[in-house]
């Protein structure tokens, strides 16, 4: 970067971009991927994120009978969570899916449509640090998979206080720091030498998941996390690791 440039240096993946720029890097990686987006959860897990993100619902423990829930599900564009969510809940649970990605969306509502759950999934779009919701207008706020690919997490967690009802809880789904020995070598090896190149095999394009495992690496370490979620103003700060912490789910009540 030019030492005349006065923007805020950031990173993107292992490289350092200005601030303003990292934004619109990231939405051309998930542009790419969008209509391969599963492929691209099983290349980066190798197929372990449907285990994860049922256990992810699963703890959530959304409610399965007559009470009103509101469910806010951010960067969940291809409405996986969302889906899963309203599928093991209540007739009253609603979600709202949001997503900065209108290529992403385009794939949840879809998805939605061909589910018959349009009355019950909401698709917007808006950006995690700036959400277009009131304050205190939800039960709960996920994320999964998508919190590393935010430029100031630190303001997309604010957010999801700030949109939480009191009572409401916070949780994230996202990959973490491998804490088993060997496997942790296993998962480099298979993170920076085998997905790339099954990227260009399968979509044609290395450089996006050459991003995502990057962006990874880059992302704070559970206790990091579990601290910035704590910063936020969230109690009972907790979090689970899967398969070793390979991902990591972390919770937050908003008291």
């Amino acid at each position: 970067m030019d030492k005349s440039d006065t923007s805020t240096a950031t990173t993107f993946g292992f490289r350092d971009v200005a601030e303003d720029e990292r934004q619109g890097l990231v939405n051309q990686v998930f542009a790419t991927v969008a209509e391969r987006y599963d492929l691209m959860n099983d290349l980066m897990s190798g197929g372990l994120h449907r285990l994860w993100k049922r256990d992810f619902v699963t703890w959530l423990n959304p409610p399965t009978g007559a009470q009103d829930f509101r469910h806010l599900d951010v960067a969940g564009g291809t409405g996986d969570i969302a889906l899963r969510v309203v599928k093991a809940s209540g007739p009253n649970v609603h979600s709202t899916i949001c997503d900065i990605s209108p290529e992403m969306l385009a794939v949840g509502k879809r998805r939605v449509h061909e589910a018959g759950l349009d009355k019950r999934i909401a698709c917007i779009e808006g950006n995690a640090e700036t959400l277009p919701f009131e304050r205190s207008s939800f039960d709960a706020y996920t994320i999964a998979f998508g919190i590393r690919n935010v430029t100031h997490i630190d303001r997309a967690i604010s957010e999801a206080y700030r949109v939480l009802k009191p009572g409401g809880r916070f949780m994230c789904l996202e990959f973490s720091e491998v804490q088993v020995p060997l496997l942790d070598r296993l998962y480099d090896f298979h993170s920076f030498e085998v997905i790339p190149r099954l990227g260009k095999l399968t979509a044609g394009a290395a450089e996006p998941y050459q991003y995502l495992v990057e962006s990874i690496r880059k992302f704070p370490k559970q206790e990091a996390f579990a601290a910035m979620i704590r910063d936020a103003g969230f109690a009972n700060v907790s979090y689970r690791n899967l398969t070793g912490g390979i991902a990591a789910m972390h919770s937050g009540w908003k008291i």
